[in-house]
């Protein structure tokens, strides 16, 4: 818009203002768009002027025009799009047609431009329960069209999501220098859980993710502790900022990057498939990736507890495996895994949320006759390296699991083993498994998941492929 008029086309824009986002407007141009009321005094003025230009002579239109725009302050104080060089038309009932169209065929055929066209609308007008719930249905499951009763599944563990809302509210009783920032998803990141404990704590700064990095890193300069929780896809707008504003610097900003790996229904553009590649690159930074809820828990805990530095910890979408949880979480070691179950033939390494499918896998390589070790890596950088040379030392064959894209923690592996002469032995083996270099199309996260080739039945498929056994196919079909 800021250079609409110095590139001289006809530009229509239509501002759809419908007073509502997925979470209640925030920010002064909300505000604004609310100040602006049709003003029959400010239309009278405005069509007055429009025909008295008309039959002025050629040197008097511009003196015509400058009262015109004189008029329109008087009446509405001006407006942001008039300043930016856009003739303003609006506020329009976007639900009365008759009004709405004659005003879009006449700007279609103005000779002249930019136009802004201010409709105004409703979200979720004509259906009742959209208007009356909370989101408009943003984002519905199943519902009955009868009752609007919304149909979800019993949930077998808690949510990834609410475990971390409610380890913050635990942190933050006992710190009150901690804060949250939301890019305008409290509901979705469970800030809005934080945000009723500590309204005064909490900052919505809109769907403005770069202003949202840099703003948590002023206040780690004056001593806060910043959590930004930011979807993973939408972490990747305010890349710019992370590095420069906070990686660079070296400053303790907090991401809690929710919806990690593949979200199922919401698709490509939500997945959550590239921040361990573009955030385990950078100096200075923490990465790290929870396999279970309790495990979330403890690094809730331990990025409070880091204050020289930037931590990342990232968890998916949806239940966590319905492991006990702790009173209170507890600061991990930096840069130390932990073994889940030792075995000494096949070492599964995975990081974050394919926990639970290693440990099924473990169960059909044991029932095979191969011992299997499942070790959580917890961090992405640091490394692990001593139980990484571990594995390597005492396994045939080490398998890394990730749910994210090519140049990962597998990658990151790979390049550690090359370095310290880990893969020159012909007896070892080491394989990585990772989202495929595609972007997968919406279905369920389990659908997905199978079509990604990241459960058990290609765990087991991949450790016997390295081992040299032939009969791996029948292995996809163990856990039917």
């Amino acid at each position: 818009m800021n250079n609409a008029v110095q590139a001289g086309n006809q530009l229509v824009v239509i501002l759809n203002d419908n007073d509502m986002s997925i979470a209640p407007p925030v920010g002064a141009m909300s505000a604004y768009l609310s100040r602006v009321l049709s003003s029959r005094e400010y239309l009278s003025i405005r069509d007055i002027g429009r025909s008295l230009m008309k039959r002025l002579p050629k040197q008097l239109v511009t003196t015509a025009r400058r009262a015109e725009e004189y008029a329109r302050g008087l009446a509405t104080g001006g407006t942001l799009f008039e300043e930016l060089g856009f003739y303003y038309v609006g506020p329009i009932d976007g639900h009365n047609f008759d009004h709405l169209l004659p005003v879009l065929e006449n700007v279609r055929d103005a000779k002249e431009g930019p136009i802004l066209v201010h409709v105004v609308t409703e979200k979720g007008r004509g259906h009742p329960f959209g208007k009356a719930a909370a989101d408009k249905y943003h984002a519905v499951p199943k519902f009955d069209v009868v009752t609007g009763e919304l149909k979800k599944s019993t949930p077998k563990a808690p949510q990834y999501t609410k475990v971390f809302a409610n380890s913050l509210v635990q942190e933050a009783e006992k710190d009150d220098k901690i804060v949250a920032i939301s890019a305008a998803m409290p509901s979705g990141t469970g800030l809005d859980v934080f945000g009723k404990r500590f309204p005064d704590r909490t900052f919505d700064v809109g769907i403005a993710e770069q202003h949202g990095v840099t703003f948590a890193a002023g206040m780690a300069t004056q001593g806060m502790k910043p959590f930004a929780a930011i979807y993973s896809t939408f972490l990747q707008r305010a890349y710019d900022q992370v590095v420069h504003d906070v990686a660079i610097q070296k400053l303790p900003v907090r991401f809690a990057i929710d919806r990690a790996g593949l979200v199922g229904a919401d698709g490509q553009t939500h997945a959550g498939s590239f921040d361990i590649t573009y955030l385990a690159s950078l100096p200075n930074m923490i990465v790290m990736a929870a396999g279970d809820e309790a495990e979330l828990k403890h690094m809730v805990a331990t990025a409070v507890a880091v204050d020289d530095r930037p931590t990342a910890f990232r968890y998916p979408r949806g239940e966590g495996l319905g492991v006990e949880l702790p009173a209170l979480g507890s600061p991990l070691e930096i840069g130390r895994g932990r073994i889940v179950r030792e075995g000494s033939k096949v070492a599964i390494l995975s990081l974050g949320g394919r926990l639970g499918e290693a440990l099924k896998a473990a169960d059909i390589l044991d029932s095979r006759g191969l011992s299997t070790t499942v070790a959580d890596a917890r961090f992405a950088k640091p490394l692990d390296q001593a139980m990484i040379r571990d594995l390597a030392a005492n396994h045939e064959v080490v398998i890394t699991i990730e749910e994210g894209a090519i140049g990962g923690f597998g990658s990151h592996v790979l390049e550690f083993m090359s370095g310290e002469g880990l893969l020159d032995s012909a007896s070892f083996k080491l394989r990585t498994m990772k989202l495929p270099d595609i972007f997968q199309d919406q279905d369920s996260p389990e659908k997905q998941y199978e079509q990604a080739h990241l459960t058990a039945p290609y765990i087991v498929e991949t450790a016997l492929r390295a081992l040299g056994h032939n009969d791996f196919e029948a292995s996809r079909g163990a856990l039917a």
